[in-house]
């Protein structure tokens, strides 16, 4: 694959979670449209309110299937605004779809919805996971047959609100040398409905084994969490926010420590930038999004996919974005 590819010209995705499902690569973007919210740190012109799945047969030529909206706000019970994020697993001959969306007292949790068909529709259950807050929701199948969810984000994503699992009474970011907030991981209850546990910090930790600290932020976490495996490790990948880098670090288990490795993807046009990696027919893809269809504003987003190399110690090739 000598060039990145646009995958939905026709409309404008962003965030997407990519999935191969019965042979076939699915996508599970979040979709952006022209809400007229005026733009701000939180994210509130970020207002998406469906989701589209899409699904192909061949990344680099092939043609891409919309199989239209799977889910909406309105179908939601407990729903206030801000459909961000989403991510797909299957299990027990169900697929279930974990979403983060505002409650109508405008705090982030994370839902669940079923489908019997990785194309949906999705069904949303009548109220959030138990405990759950923050965004970005990722879940990891791993080889143990438990299965792992990575989630948070700042600013907008809210989980400065939190320590312990707790909500605080006000937010608290760190700064300079303080330790960076850390991204949380949770198994989920074989049901896929709830947590199994108490989520747990993933600590991100530089060379020399120390947490990155809240002023390093070319490498420390801010959104966007994706796993994936690759010859024997763990890759913990994720953005850095307001430095607009994909960066990721490794791993010997789904609960970490990870040690940081360097970058994925450098910045795009538009201010977020938010991926996954997948292998499919035997080579690794990075889906990611930008701007340059909607000439540069941010709030209006477009798939993009490249091809992603490996270097013989496992370390990854950067890909060039938009921005340069």
């Amino acid at each position: 694959m000598k060039e990145p590819r646009y995958l939905v010209p026709g409309d404008y995705m962003a965030d997407p979670a990519a999935h191969v499902f019965n042979d076939k690569l699915y996508i599970y973007p979040s979709h952006d449209w022209e809400s007229g919210i005026p733009e701000n740190d939180n994210g509130d012109h970020f207002n998406m309110k469906d989701y589209h799945v899409f699904s192909m047969d061949d990344v680099e030529q092939g043609e891409v299937t919309d199989h239209g909206v799977v889910l909406r706000t309105e179908d939601i019970p407990w729903a206030g605004r801000q459909l961000w994020d989403s991510d797909v697993a299957f299990r027990n001959g169900k697929y279930y779809m974990y979403f983060p969306l505002k409650d109508q007292n405008d705090i982030f949790r994370i839902g669940v919805a079923i489908s019997d068909r990785p194309e949906g529709p999705f069904i949303p259950q009548e109220n959030p996971i138990k405990g759950s807050y923050s965004m970005d929701p990722c879940i990891w199948p791993d080889k143990d047959g438990e299965y792992y969810m990575y989630f948070g984000g700042l600013w907008g994503g809210q989980l400065q609100r939190y320590r312990n699992n707790k909500a605080l009474e006000c937010a608290l970011l760190p700064e300079g040398d303080e330790p960076a907030l850390c991204p949380k991981v949770v198994r989920l209850r074989e049901d896929m409905l709830e947590f199994a546990e108490e989520p747990r910090d993933l600590m991100i930790l530089d060379e020399k084994g120390k947490l990155l600290s809240a002023g390093d932020t070319k490498r420390r976490f801010f959104e966007a969490s994706w796993m994936h495996y690759y010859n024997g490790k763990y890759y913990f990948s994720y953005s850095t926010g307001d430095t607009h880098l994909i960066c990721y670090a490794t791993g010997d288990n789904p609960y970490g420590p990870f040690t940081y490795r360097g970058v994925i993807l450098t910045p795009v046009v538009g201010w977020t930038t938010h991926h996954s990696i997948v292998e499919f027919k035997g080579k690794w893809y990075l889906f990611h999004h930008d701007c340059v269809p909607s000439k540069g504003k941010t709030w209006l987003r477009s798939l993009k996919v490249a091809e992603l190399k490996y270097n013989p110690d496992g370390s990854i090739q950067p890909i060039k974005g938009t921005a340069e």
